[in-house]
């Protein structure tokens, strides 16, 4: 198992939020398309209001447990739900990079599978 070191631990603490701002921002930018649409008032509403309700949910707005312990599953939501890629990670350590990016190849030749599990059935 991967000891984290309290580099990482610190350097995430300190990204979150920047991180998570940088994502807000896109999906004000989004609300704002919905507002500023040709759409009824009571359409955009009920629009804007289940995009905040699916929103809410994503890493990039809330991170549940910010614990020590759970840093591989904070940092795989966050690139699961697109709010950083592996890119963003340059300034973590070298062995912390390549967990996540081996961990990050399983999930997606996984998720490929189920995709193509789906269509064949």
């Amino acid at each position: 198992m991967y000891e984290f070191r309290e580099r990482d631990w610190k350097l995430l603490r300190k990204k979150v939020p920047e991180w998570q701002e940088r994502y807000m921002d896109g999906l004000v930018e989004k609300y704002k398309t919905i507002l500023n649409s040709d759409k009824h008032s009571s359409e955009k509403y009920w629009e804007l209001s289940e995009r905040l309700k699916k929103d809410r949910r994503n890493s990039g707005v809330l991170i549940e447990d910010m614990s020590r312990s759970h840093m591989t599953y904070i940092l795989m939501d966050l690139i699961r739900d697109g709010v950083i890629t592996l890119d963003d990670l340059k300034d973590f350590t070298p062995e912390l990079q390549e967990l996540l990016k081996r961990v990050t190849e399983w999930w997606w030749i996984l998720r490929m599978q189920k995709i193509h599990h789906f269509f064949v059935l």
